[in-house]
């Protein structure tokens, strides 16, 4: 099957007080729109990949995700729109949750395995699948050139110059990739990143990595919470004032914490009067279903 899917990502204003009296104008683009299963910046991720695997002949993704993971049922999806066998190793105990019943409906086999093993994908992978000519090696999250080349179109979609786009980071693939694209454009965009794990500046390295040229970007390490998957009332509190408020759903993983970052430096002035700010949804909705508990 021909690997082609149309991009409808929207961009919204965003309506608040908050905004209004700072003088700013906010968006948010909707990349949670451009499909149910392959969300946000996972497909993104995974065109290029799929591509490549279709390329080389290729017919069995092979994966990597935590319990809770959005890539392993984007790649679950994937997987069955286009005619490839998929198999997901995840890391920890094995576990029924939505997340992983929803890998299984979309045909996705599952491999659990310990934290430690978990560690060293590679290894797993040849471990499990070296004699498998058709197997091809997919990092967690997507990480990788190829991902970060389709996240770097992104940037061609917009009609509009904006003074600062915003992105969670959990790779920093997304970021990379919106980096390189506002390169290409030669734009004087400033990037910020917010990672939505623990000590964050570590993806500074894995960002530059994947840079096509050096250049500068802002990393606000202060928003994740407690850690990945880490929440605290405070942050449920403004997610369920969010989604009220807009009507789009967001998540407690990753766009919650960016949309915080945004409101938190509003509220302290760190953005010019008048600036126009650009959010990227990066999809991650399912995520919800691991969480539901913290909403009550």
């Amino acid at each position: 099957m021909h690997i082609d899917l149309d991009i409808y990502s929207p961009v919204h204003q965003i309506k608040a007080q908050l905004f209004d009296e700072r003088g700013l104008s906010v968006f948010i683009k909707r990349d949670d729109l451009i499909h149910p299963i392959i969300s946000g910046n996972k497909w993104r991720k995974l065109k290029y990949l799929l591509k490549k695997a279709r390329a080389e002949s290729k017919t069995h993704l092979v994966t990597f995700g935590g319990a809770f993971s959005n890539h392993l049922l984007a790649t679950a999806g994937a997987a069955a729109l286009f005619g490839f066998k998929a198999t997901g190793f995840v890391r920890g105990d094995a576990i029924d949750n939505d997340m992983l019943f929803m890998c299984r409906l979309h045909g996705m086999n599952l491999i659990f395995v310990d934290r430690d093993s978990y560690r060293d994908k590679p290894a797993l992978f040849n471990k499990h699948f070296a004699d498998d000519d058709y197997a091809f090696f997919i990092d967690e999250g997507g990480a990788s050139p190829e991902a970060a080349r389709g996240c770097s179109e992104l940037v061609d979609e917009l009609a509009e110059n904006y003074d600062h786009i915003f992105c969670a980071c959990g790779t920093g693939t997304m970021a990379a990739g919106i980096i390189n694209g506002l390169q290409n454009h030669h734009s004087h965009t400033k990037m910020h990143g917010v990672p939505v794990l623990k000590g964050g500046d570590f993806l500074r390295k894995d960002i530059d990595n994947l840079l096509l040229n050096n250049c500068e970007y802002h990393l606000h390490t202060g928003y994740h919470f407690g850690g990945y998957g880490k929440t605290t009332p405070e942050l449920i509190a403004f997610i369920k004032n969010f989604v009220a408020q807009t009507g789009i759903l967001i998540d407690p993983v990753y766009t919650g914490k960016m949309l915080y970052a945004i409101y938190d430096m509003a509220a302290n002035d760190q953005f010019k009067p008048g600036s126009k700010i650009l959010a990227i949804h990066s999809g991650g909705i399912w995520g919800l279903l691991g969480m539901k508990n913290k909403f009550d």
